[in-house]
């Protein structure tokens, strides 16, 4: 009894074997870290850290670390160079539409005037002129044809809307006169003598008609003994041409002001 100890404590054969193998195969799932792991988690999470001090750097202006009066200052001075960009921009695209439409204007206004000075010197009798038109040629074989038979020609022409009017080798204009005198008729102070040339610029389907309508002129023509060949032309050249004087007491009236 005495010589034979048995420690009832210990754990039964098969409960040690079972929990050895639970621990080996814990042991066995766990992450095994080395020295080599360890350095290169460090290094990715301060390569991880780095970044993203860099993005946020670059998120964040560098006036966050500006004073309030700092930032005032400058808000002031982008306010006024953004102001001033403004209104260069806007004087830039003032130029712009001056230069674009002073051109055409200046241009339009040119040529307007070019145009206007054309119609006058014709009107006026300062240029010579062509275009399709009528001849007239008015003789006398028997008796001397008065003046006023010539002047009814010329206010036919007018009043058919003759733009230009050429008798002999005078031209003829609003301030144009036909008188007789001793050796014939007198056309703005000149002497001239049958047989009498016209030539008259304007539409020949209604000049025409105008000349030959009944108890008109050429009626008034034939009725002083004269003859008159009419004829329509599609080229009409008048070069005579006349030396307006300018006006002594006549002068243009004042644009009227605003208002």
């Amino acid at each position: 009894m005495g010589g034979d100890h048995r420690d009832t404590t210990a754990e039964p054969e098969p409960a040690r074997t079972s929990f050895s193998a639970w621990r080996t195969l814990s042991r066995s799932l766990a992450p095994r870290l080395n020295r080599a792991q360890l350095l290169a988690g460090l290094l990715t999470g301060l390569l991880g850290f780095a970044i993203v001090v860099q993005v946020q750097q670059n998120r964040s202006s560098d006036l966050s670390g500006l004073r309030q009066d700092e930032l005032v200052r400058i808000l002031d001075e982008v306010t006024q160079r953004t102001e001033e960009l403004d209104a260069q921009a806007a004087d830039l695209r003032v130029q712009r539409t001056e230069l674009v439409t002073g051109s055409d204007t200046e241009r339009a206004a040119r040529e307007a005037a070019a145009a206007r000075a054309e119609e006058q010197g014709i009107l006026s009798g300062r240029v010579p002129a062509e275009g399709v038109g009528v001849e007239l040629v008015v003789r006398e074989p028997d008796e001397r044809i008065p003046s006023f038979v010539l002047l009814n020609i010329l206010e036919e022409l007018r009043n058919a809307g003759a733009e230009a009017i050429q008798i002999g080798d005078l031209r003829i204009t609003a301030s144009s006169y036909i008188v007789d005198t001793a050796d014939g008729v007198e056309v703005d102070g000149v002497s001239l003598t049958a047989p009498y040339r016209w030539l008259a610029i304007g539409d020949p389907d209604t000049l025409t008609p105008a000349l030959e309508m009944p108890g008109g002129a050429l009626a008034a023509v034939r009725n002083a003994t004269g003859t008159a060949d009419l004829s329509a032309a599609d080229l009409v050249e008048i070069t005579a041409v006349r030396q307006i004087a300018a006006p002594r007491f006549a002068t243009p009236v004042p644009a009227s002001g605003p208002g």
